[in-house]
């Protein structure tokens, strides 16, 4: 008899784990109230799949992470990684911010065992949640073979995405979220792998204890004022990314800015806002600003990790 695999449960909270007020207005809900412990036990099928342990490590609301939480997280992440007992790792997450955390554990783990994140939509209570769905996917993926080797992912309405590539497009579908022109790494029920996701050849340190660095992203639009940049300068941003139109558009009135907060030793970061740009090549634009064609969210999020690890942003925002 095959000996199933072991898979380390980490919840940190979000709709998967919320409660509707009342069960008819599934709209109305607190996130992050049901225990881990409660959320295995609306999947009895569980069971069969993994053998399987539980870490309650937050609570939240995923709109209330922060850059401390990743690291937090990403810290539990690798003690579960080390055990001989466990062959993947599955992480409940609210689906605001979820690319977010799982692109800063992505950028700092280097295991070949899956690391999956998972959601929900609809909360616990609602008529008919999608959670439990969800979370039986995400365990199916994390204990299999086929997943290993593909770097953090995520597994949503039977969908099996790229943490570097995942980004939430719509606020209210079940199937909200996409892989832009990458497309998504395979499908459950069964598990079908349709592209290889490459291996990182090195990864971050996670950040020591500490304050981590300021970063802040600016949403660059028509006429808007490039004293928003100094301003986040004296607020004390390390980096600031911008997020510009088009393909990464710097408009001219930018450029004298930019250029004073290199001299002050601030990371200028251009992306763009809309989605899928590929930037053109920094030697086009002649400024000392570091382009990428990760979204503002991401770019901040890898801004976050380098910086905090005493690493070069630069590389990190090509991944």
């Amino acid at each position: 008899m095959q000996k199933r695999a072991g898979v380390h449960l980490i919840a940190t909270g979000g709709t998967i784990a919320g409660l509707a007020e009342e069960e008819n207005a599934p709209q109305h809900y607190t996130a992050g109230v049901l225990p881990a412990e409660q959320l295995l036990a609306s999947v009895p099928g569980l069971a069969g799949v993994a053998r399987l342990t539980v870490e309650q490590l937050y609570s939240l609301d995923s709109r209330d992470m922060t850059p401390e939480h990743w690291r937090g997280l990403a810290r539990a992440v690798h003690a579960a990684l080390a055990r001989d007992d466990v062959d993947g790792v599955v992480v409940t997450h609210g689906t605001d911010t979820l690319e977010e955390s799982a692109f800063y554990v992505d950028l700092v783990t280097q295991s070949p065992k899956p690391v999956v994140f998972t959601g929900a939509m609809r909360p616990a209570n609602a008529p008919s949640p999608d959670g439990p769905m969800n979370l039986l996917d995400a365990v199916t993926v994390a204990a299999s073979p086929e997943a290993r080797g593909l770097g953090v992912l995520a597994v949503l309405h039977q969908r099996i995405h790229a943490a570097r590539d995942i980004t939430k497009a719509w606020p209210d579908r079940l199937d909200a979220f996409s892989s832009g022109d990458c497309g998504v790494v395979g499908r459950t029920a069964p598990i079908q792998i349709f592209r290889a996701v490459v291996p990182r050849e090195k990864a971050l340190p996670i950040a020591p204890d500490g304050p981590l660095p300021r970063v802040d992203v600016l949403v660059i639009g028509a006429g808007s004022a490039p004293d928003m940049l100094e301003a986040a300068r004296e607020k004390g941003a390390r980096a600031v990314v911008l997020a510009l139109p088009g393909n990464a558009s710097l408009p001219d009135a930018w450029r004298d800015a930019v250029i004073v907060a290199a001299k002050v030793g601030v990371t200028t970061v251009l992306a763009a806002r809309c989605g899928n740009a590929v930037p053109p090549k920094m030697g086009k634009r002649n400024l000392p600003a570091i382009v990428t064609a990760l979204p503002p969210a991401k770019a901040r999020v890898a801004s976050v990790a380098a910086l905090g690890a005493g690493s070069d942003p630069e590389s990190w925002l090509h991944a």
